[in-house]
């Protein structure tokens, strides 16, 4: 079941995921009937192995999804990998412009929700430590994605060789230098 997983079964069968078994039958009947390879005698050979090609599609579409247990696992294993999906980076936040709280050893940004970005300085070791054993080119490299505490954006914060508190002091005032 893993390839159908790859694929959208029912993307396949031009269905929803909240359509009845019933309504993916009528479906996957309607498609069976257009793509059958009997129903694609003398047609060019190309078309039919693409006709073919759909129908084996449909078909392992509909096995899978006519059955409750298999299709309720495929469910499964679909919100799993929607879940997985890279979240959408709003912007790139440098480490050096975050609030170093020594008290609580975290680097904080505040959201434009309100709400506010907070990294680790135990994350920050970790993502360097990563980057410097991968060999990563500060050009290459994203940065680690940080979820807001209260919205649903998410910054890339960039970790540069700043370390750990060397950020500003929480109150301490901004002054940015230019490289």
């Amino acid at each position: 079941m893993s390839e159908a997983a790859e694929k959208d079964l029912y993307a396949v069968l031009g269905a929803s995921s909240s359509d009845s078994v019933h309504q993916l039958k009528h479906r996957y009947q309607q498609l069976a009937l257009q793509y059958h390879p009997d129903r694609l005698r003398g047609e060019r050979s190309l078309e039919v192995e693409s006709g073919v090609k759909k129908f084996l599609e449909v078909d392992a579409a509909w096995r899978i999804l006519r059955d409750q247990n298999t299709r309720r696992q495929y469910d499964l294993q679909r919100r799993a990998q929607e879940l997985k999906q890279d979240l959408p980076v709003d912007s790139t936040v440098y480490l050096e412009d975050m609030t170093w709280d020594q008290d609580e050893g975290v680097h904080s940004y505040s959201c434009r929700c309100g709400g506010g970005y907070i990294v680790s300085g135990a994350e920050v070791e970790e993502e360097t430590k990563r980057r410097q054993q991968d060999d990563i080119e500060e050009e290459e490299h994203i940065g680690m994605i940080v979820c807001c505490d209260t919205c649903s954006l998410s910054v890339a914060v960039q970790c540069n060789s700043v370390k750990q508190g060397e950020g500003r002091q929480r109150g301490e005032e901004e002054s940015i230098i230019s490289r």
